[in-house]
């Protein structure tokens, strides 16, 4: 059986378990994140394997409590709202999560910057994209910026220096399958999320490694090259599956570089493997951000283990590069 996602096809095959214990594998599809998830156990019995599915559930629903900025009760909505400089006082997860966002803000010089609320709706992604006069633009610009965002890590308490918005596209899903990977960690059974294209596996494996194909980046539904995964979690970030063409020569990308308050659009696609959910979410973004040429010696000199797929517009052919982490781990 063969499960295609954006950017990634998983395929799980009778071979895949043919040397491990019998094991009862039980499947659900929920909407969370606006995305859809699928989410697979396999454990002993099927009430053991339902228990587990319905933990993991639970814990991206709770994750998104937190995160949504679609539901005014969420935690980052009363950031978002917050008077001016006035601090709200966050918990200790949230706290803990946007330490390490503003982190990531740094090392990637901005390159991943979730505060781009307003830029989002300048460029109306949600809304089927429009492009913005420079006035609009230019404000919208001049109310984004993670650094706008003054954190308080000993009082867990953050402020806002300006009218930004954090929007939690960039790094929520990973936020939350990593809450699923932690707290599932410690216990039995073989497990997958497909995420609206993000892939988290438990440690365990059943039997042997999960397949897992990276897609073209134009032909979605044409996989590239497989490789198999054993733990962590795989992330695509790609631009022309949900790019908006607005005229011959104007096409606006989903992605926005936060560093110039405009959208990104390459033929091409990223994908990274990190044990953290959280870090293959934020640098699969990050490193379609950077661009071709400047994302593969950023993530080479860190340890990266990235993908980068360049397809030709016109023959539809491609071509890759992998850091050296990526290669070693799944094209030896």
């Amino acid at each position: 059986m063969m499960l295609f996602t954006s950017g990634i096809f998983l395929c799980l095959t009778v071979a895949a378990c043919e040397s491990s214990p019998p094991t009862v594998r039980v499947e659900r599809t929920v909407v969370l994140m606006g995305t859809t998830a699928r989410f697979v156990t396999e454990g002993p019995d099927r009430e053991t394997s339902v228990r587990q599915l319905e933990r993991m559930v639970r814990v991206i629903e709770k994750t998104e409590a937190s995160l949504s900025t679609w539901r005014n009760t969420s935690v980052l909505s009363a950031l978002n709202q917050q008077p001016i400089g006035t601090s709200i006082t966050l918990p200790d997860g949230v706290c803990a999560l946007l330490d390490r966002v503003a982190s990531w803000h740094r090392e990637t010089k901005g390159a991943f910057d979730p505060a781009v609320g307003r830029l989002i709706d300048a460029w109306a992604l949600h809304d089927g994209s429009s492009s913005p006069d420079p006035a609009t633009l230019a404000e919208a610009k001049a109310q984004s910026g993670f650094h706008h965002v003054v954190l308080d890590a000993e009082r867990c308490a953050a402020s806002r220096r300006v009218d930004l918005r954090i929007d939690a596209g960039g790094f929520g899903k990973g936020a939350a399958l990593e809450r699923v990977r932690q707290s599932e960690s410690s216990r039995p059974g073989a497990w997958f999320i497909n995420f609206g294209g993000q892939v988290v596996v438990s440690s365990a494996s059943a039997g042997s490694a999960w397949p897992v194909a990276i897609a073209h980046p134009i032909f979605r539904e044409t996989p590239v090259i497989e490789i198999f995964l054993e733990e962590g979690s795989v992330a695509t970030t790609g631009g022309s599956e949900r790019d908006i063409v607005i005229d011959a020569n104007t096409r606006i990308g989903h992605v926005i570089d936060p560093r110039t308050g405009s959208t990104v659009s390459y033929p091409s696609s990223v994908t990274v493997w990190h044990q953290d959910a959280l870090v293959a979410d934020i640098l699969s973004t990050a490193l379609y951000v950077m661009g071709p040429d400047d994302a593969l010696p950023w993530a080479e000199a860190r340890g990266i283990a990235a993908y980068f797929l360049k397809a030709n517009v016109e023959t539809g052919e491609t071509a890759h590069e992998a850091t050296l982490a990526f290669t070693t781990k799944f094209l030896r």
